[in-house]
């Protein structure tokens, strides 16, 4: 019998890839009826750290927005138990070392690629890094459904 999750996160920046993400997250959560959605967004502070304090208040208003929309989407589908979070930190460690612990998760969805190609190319992707370092069962998600 295929496993029943019961704490789902699910990873998003605003990048595409984290919409086929996020779109998947619902798909599972409906057929793990009971299941609670986390849907979390990283601030990646060494990013932001060297902003004034304005462009910060836009990013985590941008983050805000997203969320709410997602959550909203969510709902809309008929998810009914559905949390949003914000972190701070670096999402490549952030994401499993503390907030699926946090969540109690055991299942986390990503993106197969991230916004940032920089650092990706430099230190590996967010999702690499999830796979590598995370406790409980992970789906990369490369594609649209």
């Amino acid at each position: 019998m295929a496993n029943h999750y019961k704490c789902i996160l699910v990873a998003v920046d605003g990048s595409k890839s984290a919409e086929y993400a996020f779109r998947k997250s619902l798909d599972v959560a409906k057929r793990n009826k009971g299941s609670i959605l986390n849907i979390v967004n990283v601030i990646d502070t060494r990013a932001i750290y060297a902003y004034e304090r304005s462009t910060i208040e836009r990013v985590q208003q941008a983050s805000e927005e997203l969320l709410n929309g997602y959550k909203a989407q969510a709902e809309s589908e008929g998810i009914e138990n559905v949390k949003v979070l914000i972190e701070y930190g670096s999402p490549k460690s952030i994401i499993t070392k503390e907030i699926a612990s946090l969540v109690e998760a055991d299942l986390i969805l990503c993106g197969a690629t991230g916004l940032n190609e920089i650092e990706r190319f430099i230190m590996g992707s967010v999702s690499e890094a999830i796979v590598r370092t995370a406790k409980c069962d992970v789906l990369v998600i490369r594609t649209p459904e």
